[in-house]
């Protein structure tokens, strides 16, 4: 083979498999067959944060203070020392919630146990994981080597690392169902489900949480409803409120793959800080790219074979030299 023909193969092998990239690449995971999650409806959050305040207390974490201030707790974003907070969204003179042109909204930002989790996929010792029954994303701090990648493969910025200790690891909301808490495995629900007086974080099924949140989105905005609290299937009370204009879409319900925590909101979501994302998964599109290109080793074994020519024909040559 003459060198321009090495290329010229070499070069069509990579056409190849980068063409058949699409076809290859896998669709997005299901839901989990008994997916459990949380519908949060910022339109009934009134940024009290006792969702923060009992994610702490059952999560055995300390308050971020603000000063010398340490009744209530103060953590602008998540950390290492915050698995849930509570945001605010200001436009103009904020003074009318869920508007978005002078108007002011709230906004929770927790792990959203993606359907198809890009923190999962990218993880090369499997510290983080999905549930198959659940669909919960849990993290094994004992397997995981620091590496960090499962920060950059989170599309909504959840893991945190903790850089302030020697044997740092990542922390994001396991929704109260890691080892020494197992709330969910007994029957329970989550610490912020269950302190929001309001009903904005509800518990239950996704599938349950997803018919209410269409329940509600088709209601007749003006008129009053009685929204339920604790876990949508058995709740514990109901918060009436005037029904607002809802955004025609649920967040979760297909963004990149999917969510177990939905997000109902009045205001656009890109408002409140969610990522501009379509329906395929990050996962289902880098597996399928890096499936291909490596599938049987194909471009490898082709770089191999056109090094071995190229050391094999110089190898000849010299010889040949020599013995002339």
């Amino acid at each position: 083979m003459e060198r321009r023909g090495f290329f010229k193969a070499s070069l069509g092998a990579a056409g190849a498999a980068l063409a058949s990239t699409a076809v290859q690449a896998r669709p997005n995971l299901e839901p989990a067959p008994e997916a459990v999650g949380m519908l949060f409806d910022s339109t009934l959050c009134v940024g009290c944060k006792a969702c923060v305040t009992n994610c702490k207390k059952v999560n055995g974490m300390p308050p971020v203070p603000f000063g010398d201030q340490v009744q209530s707790d103060f953590a602008l974003d998540l950390s290492s020392k915050t698995l849930n907070v509570i945001k605010v969204f200001s436009s103009g003179t904020g003074a009318t919630k869920d508007a978005e042109q002078n108007g002011h909204a709230f906004e929770k930002r927790s792990c959203m146990h993606c359907v198809d989790p890009g923190c999962v996929s990218v993880c090369p010792v499997s510290a983080l994981t999905r549930n198959p029954r659940t669909g919960i994303v849990g993290y094994n701090p004992d397997a995981c080597i620091g590496c960090r990648t499962c920060m950059t493969g989170c599309p909504y910025n959840v893991p945190q690392y903790n850089y302030d200790s020697p044997f740092g690891a990542i922390h994001k909301c396991e929704m109260c169902n890691q080892k020494g808490v197992e709330r969910i495995d007994k029957g329970q629900m989550t610490g912020c489900a269950e302190a929001c007086p309001t009903g904005a974080t509800l518990f239950g099924t996704r599938t349950a949480l997803l018919a209410e949140a269409k329940r509600r989105m088709a209601l007749k905005p003006g008129d009053t409803y009685a929204y339920p609290r604790g876990d949508v299937r058995k709740p514990d009370s109901f918060h009436e409120k005037t029904v607002p204009q809802y955004q025609p879409t649920v967040w979760g319900e297909k963004e990149a793959g999917g969510t177990n925590v939905l997000h109902l909101s009045a205001v656009p979501y890109d408002k409140l800080g969610m990522p501009p994302l379509g329906e395929r998964s990050y996962a289902s599109i880098s597996e399928g790219v890096q499936h291909t290109l490596y599938s049987y080793m194909a471009l490898p074994a082709v770089a191999l074979g056109g090094l071995t020519w190229l050391v094999k024909r110089n190898t000849e040559a010299e010889n040949k030299g020599d013995a002339e």
